[in-house]
């Protein structure tokens, strides 16, 4: 390992809780940028601008912000049409991770850093060379390590000093494994924001836009980047084509058609590009044999424009990828009966009550519980041989416990709208129920022989046996007279009601699932949905893509999805949710800052 390599890594350790929790800082950005060298190279032409930033949404947005308010004339890049500002996030609902916040207080929740360090360290399980500089897993336990402090300390008040505000009851996501040290949340933290992901891009897209005004940001749409331009080793620029343009909506696929090239220059290169969930053949190509075979059919939870084509053209440039088997996919995806983009797929969040069964109608055991352990579930649903399996459970709990992934999929939080929010609590939300009315995934029957034989009809298989389905289900209503059982599912239900949160707005009171007041009965066919890239490009504290010797490359930058949300992989093997926004937001302002403080004159 190079000598400015190790040094780096020292000075990455310094005031950690003070200066890099600030993503990085300024100042340790400045000093990471000299003891790896020169800050850029000449590249032989006049530059186009202080900064490139290659992709629009929220890591885009927030790094470019962060050029702009420290002076700096920035490009703006995105292969998509201007309705696409924002990106993912946009369609997001807006879940964002903090420790010890106003919110959980207000609920009665007790945390602490040294509590979500636990939940951090027992879910991601980082095991590769953690502590060798040139290991998979350096920099992403180090980016772990700072993130957990900024989503204690800064992180909140940061946000809400632009603007940002959360709804108070904060949900319980990722429940885990069972165990205190092992993977899953431990309290309550996931912030619902008070308008959803729109309103987490809203603040960074205004700073932009202003930016934009003022002439210190200039966008350019449909610019596809194709290749990193490379002079003595350090990135000087991009090129590519000029796609057609394009009135497309925002999520609809966008034309491909080149009509003209393009090349600009300058002395950073900041990649924000996203992950690969909408390549299906890439996402199967990476896929880990620790979670089976590759399903045939999955369903998508992010735009077609998802491609995962940076990655491969950073990595052509010099820059390193690791983790690369490392995903986060979820296993409650329903296909969109009115489809944005194709195979488009949105998720259930779900609460404690509904049975989950495989696809012969064989119950899960624990952890594979609603919303417990999304990638041990994966792994059990793939293990069965087929890409499917069923929650049965009642209109009751749907009513109370269903919510939907996405801004548009929640119209009451993402417009604000008090009343229809207050709504929830006396009917079921509109978007459950028209899903439930037209989603083809969903088996709505008075009786269970009635629900078993449509379950039949909907897959053609006849895989479910009434009478095995009905002796699991009675099995587990029996457990519902007493207020202490054996069973482990009742159990969670118990402990949800326990939080009073669950008991607002996320959990049923106890019921036997064939207790006909609480029907009718429902089943809903579960699919895989493809969603997180949770490795990606291995960057330093400051954002800088390293290379395959751990030596920072010159002139070029990685945030978001693309780089793993920081240093290739922050989450390592698993979430604990509200995580991704926040990896965003915190290595956007990280490459930003950085990238301001090399290209300060």
């Amino acid at each position: 390992m190079e000598n400015s390599t190790e040094n780096a890594a020292s000075l990455a350790g310094i005031s950690r809780r003070r200066a890099l929790t600030a993503a990085g800082g300024v100042l340790a950005g400045a000093a990471l940028a000299q003891a790896a060298g020169p800050a850029f190279a000449a590249s032989g032409a006049s530059s186009d601008a202080d900064a490139i930033v290659v992709g629009g949404g929220l890591a885009g947005l927030v790094a470019t912000a962060e050029l702009a308010a420290a002076g700096r004339k920035v490009l703006l890049l995105d292969q998509e049409p201007e309705s696409n500002l924002g990106g993912q996030a946009f369609w997001s609902f807006g879940g964002l991770f903090f420790v010890n916040s106003e919110e959980q207080r207000l609920m009665g929740i007790k945390d602490s850093h040294e509590l979500a360090w636990q939940d951090w360290l027992g879910t991601a399980g980082f095991d590769r060379d953690v502590s060798d500089p040139g290991g998979q897993d350096y920099w992403a336990r180090k980016w772990a390590e700072a993130y957990v402090d900024f989503a204690a300390e800064e992180k909140r008040s940061w946000l809400h000093g632009l603007g940002v505000q959360w709804f108070p009851i904060v949900g319980w996501a990722e429940r885990g494994g069972g165990l205190a040290d092992g993977h899953g949340n431990s309290v309550p933290r996931f912030h619902v924001t008070w308008g959803t992901g729109p309103a987490v891009v809203e603040p960074f897209e205004k700073k932009v836009r202003a930016a934009a005004k003022d002439g210190r940001v200039t966008f350019k749409f449909r610019h596809r980047v194709d290749d990193l331009v490379v002079t003595g080793g350090a990135v000087t620029g991009v090129s590519g084509a000029i796609l057609e343009p394009s009135d497309a909506a925002r999520g609809k696929p966008t034309s491909r058609t080149v009509v003209g090239h393009f090349e600009l220059n300058a002395p950073v290169v900041i990649v924000t590009s996203g992950g690969i969930g909408a390549n299906h053949d890439l996402v199967r190509r990476n896929w880990p044999d620790r979670l089976g075979s590759p399903p045939k059919f999955m369903v998508t939870g992010v735009p077609a424009y998802v491609d995962g084509r940076m990655l491969a053209i950073t990595e052509k440039a010099g820059g390193r990828i690791v983790n690369p088997d490392r995903m986060w996919h979820y296993t409650e995806g329903l296909r969109n009966y009115d489809p944005i983009w194709p195979g488009h797929g949105i998720r259930i969040l779900p609460g404690p009550s509904s049975m989950w069964f495989d696809a012969k109608g064989k119950r899960f055991s624990t952890p594979d519980i609603p919303g417990y352990d999304t990638l041990h579930t994966l792994g059990t649903i793939t293990a069965t041989g087929y890409d499917y399996s069923w929650f049965v459970t009642t209109q009751k709990i749907i009513a109370k416990e269903f919510a939907l992934s996405g801004s548009e999929q929640n119209p009451d939080l993402t417009n604000k709208d008090i009343l229809q929010l207050l709504s929830r609590i006396w009917q079921t939300p509109e978007p459950i129920q028209r899903f439930r009315d037209k989603g083809e995934d969903f088996v709505v029957a008075n009786t269970l022989p009635q629900l078993v034989a449509g379950m039949n009809k909907l897959t053609g298989d006849n895989l479910i046996d009434l009478a095995d389905l009905t002796r699991q289900i009675d099995a587990r209503d029996r457990e519902i007279a007493n207020p202490y059982t054996k069973d482990v599912q009742v159990m969670g239900i118990r402990n949800a009601l326990a939080y009073p949160g669950d008991t607002l707005s996320r959990t049923a009171s106890a019921h036997r699932i064939l207790d006909p007041s609480a029907g009718p009965l429902i089943a809903v066919r579960l699919n895989i949905l493809t969603r997180k890239t949770l490795g990606g490009l291995q960057t330093d504290l400051t954002g800088r893509v390293l290379d395959a010797s751990g030596n920072p490359i010159t002139g070029l930058y990685a945030a978001g999805e693309v780089s793993g949300f920081g240093g290739g992989g922050v989450h390592g093997y698993r979430s604990l949710e509200g995580t991704f926004l926040g990896g965003c937001l915190f290595s956007g302002r990280a490459a930003g800052r950085a990238a301001a403080a090399v290209t300060a004159t």
